[in-house]
């Protein structure tokens, strides 16, 4: 039975807004006339997860659940959905109903063919202002190392689904859905939606997860950390050099007769500080290049509920 829309939700840990999200979703595209499976994936934040996603697909067979493993992480959560999704039209949107479900129409209404990557956009985020202040350095930064990424990306997403089976061709351990995109194409459009206010709970993006998270992006879609060790490298070894002929010059006109202990220590500390920073960064994509060697999964599905309603 072909489905024209599927609609991936990630769940982690806001539990309490699955029954609302359910239920508004599916006035939504009751209202649109459009059939639409939605896609619940349990990424193991929450034990009780997956007793509200059973529930939800015992009493609507059109709601479809995934259960991974372990917690493999957003993104690896989100592409584990659009794998299994159906739909023509494929809208991925966050569990907390900061992503409206009464915005999907336009989504799907601006999703085609020509134009197969829609972002819902927000003029106003209901963030914590540091969420929204290291947000604009993540974008900023972004565009600066990948000038091909798609700058207005959100994780509220229409995916035409031709595009949808490209991006599931993709072999990363640690996915980045909007790098990976962004490399398959440069014709994304948007619609502006008011962002929804979180009601329950608080983000499960702690600041060690964010960081994790930034450090993912660049080192799978960008050389600039490696251009910026060499850079810095260099830039080190220059300044060590003017400082050797300072020396030498100062030596020799007779002004230094005893070259002071603390000065030169402070030097080679700095010099092996610079060299370990340097020496991480290559063993953060030497650790990549070994994941990607041994065939390390993004994704592994440990239940899953599907009613033959569905097939």
């Amino acid at each position: 039975m072909a489905i024209d829309v599927s609609i991936v939700v990630p769940v982690y840990s806001a539990t309490v807004t699955l029954k609302e999200l359910h239920k508004r979703v599916a006035a939504v595209m009751d209202a649109s006339g459009k059939s639409f499976e939605l896609i619940l994936i349990d990424d193991r934040g929450n034990p009780a997860s997956w007793g509200i996603i059973t529930s939800l697909a015992n009493e609507d067979t059109r709601v479809v659940g995934l259960r991974l493993g372990r917690n493999f992480g957003q993104h690896a959560a989100t592409m584990c959905g659009i794998a299994n999704a159906r739909g023509t039209c494929i809208i991925t949107m966050d569990e907390d109903l900061e992503h409206p479900p009464e915005a999907i129409p336009g989504l799907i209404e601006s999703c085609n063919q020509q134009q197969p990557l829609v972002y819902g956009v927000f003029p106003k985020r209901t963030h914590a202002w540091y969420r929204n202040i290291s947000s604009e350095i993540m974008r900023w930064s972004l565009k600066k190392s990948f000038p091909d990424m798609n700058e207005a990306y959100t994780s509220f997403r229409a995916i035409h689904k031709d595009l949808a089976q490209r991006l599931s061709e993709f072999d990363l351990s640690r996915p980045y859905i909007d790098g990976m995109l962004s490399w398959l194409t440069a014709s994304a459009g948007t619609v502006t939606v008011a962002h929804g206010e979180r009601e329950h709970g608080e983000s499960s993006y702690t600041l060690r997860k964010l960081v994790s998270h930034a450090l993912n992006i660049f080192i799978t879609f960008s050389s600039l950390p490696l251009r910026m060790a060499s850079y810095g490298g260099a830039a080190l070894a220059s300044a060590g050099f003017l400082y050797l002929l300072y020396v030498i010059y100062e030596r020799i006109t007779g002004n230094i007769t005893n070259p002071g202990y603390a000065s030169l220590m402070s030097v080679i500390l700095f010099a092996c500080g610079i060299q370990l920073v340097i020496l991480g960064m290559l063993g953060e994509y030497i650790g990549r290049l070994m994941s990607v060697t041994n065939r390390r999964p993004m994704y592994v599905v440990q239940d899953a509920i599907r009613y033959e309603t569905h097939s």
